[in-house]
């Protein structure tokens, strides 16, 4: 493993989990009882930390590698693990949360979503009012054009 690879573990103790992370090049935590998943963070790439953790933590969702209801190690326990500030892996989860990729229950933790179809839904959505904000309309001014475009859909 180079100097940049970090572990967590899906708290989730599940075989199955332990096979998909061997087929896909990463090893579990020997004695650990959960499959190891593998954040590896470039300190030289320009994405800064928060946007890595977000894109490798998505890539593994979307890749079946973290499975729905897969609880993610706490934002102080991985940024300990990583060597972060717990703001930046906090940043992450936000984003992710925000794109649907995970819920927050509270002082339960961190869980994988469950639906890849609302999940890729809601970061549609996100990215549409990102864009829409930028262009100067407000939220209800955004939900607004979308329920005039489900009455009266545009032609291409």
């Amino acid at each position: 493993m180079g100097a940049g690879d970090r572990r967590f573990e899906s708290c989730r103790p599940d075989p199955v989990h332990r096979r998909d992370a061997e087929s896909s090049g990463t090893l579990p935590v020997p004695g650990a009882g959960y499959g190891a998943r593998v954040i590896s963070l470039d300190a030289t790439a320009s994405e800064p930390p928060y946007e890595q953790i977000r894109r490798q933590v998505a890539d593994q969702v979307e890749r079946g590698e973290l499975q729905p209801g897969d609880r993610l190690p706490t934002v102080r326990a991985l940024a300990d693990e990583l060597g972060l500030a717990a703001n930046t892996v906090a940043r992450a989860y936000r984003e992710l949360e925000h794109s649907g990729v995970i819920e927050t229950r509270g002082r339960a933790g961190s869980f994988v979503t469950g639906d890849l179809v609302e999940r890729r839904a809601k970061e549609a959505a996100a990215d549409y009012l990102t864009r829409t904000r930028a262009l100067g309309l407000s939220g209800p001014e955004a939900l607004a054009l979308v329920r005039r475009l489900v009455d009266h859909p545009v032609r291409p």
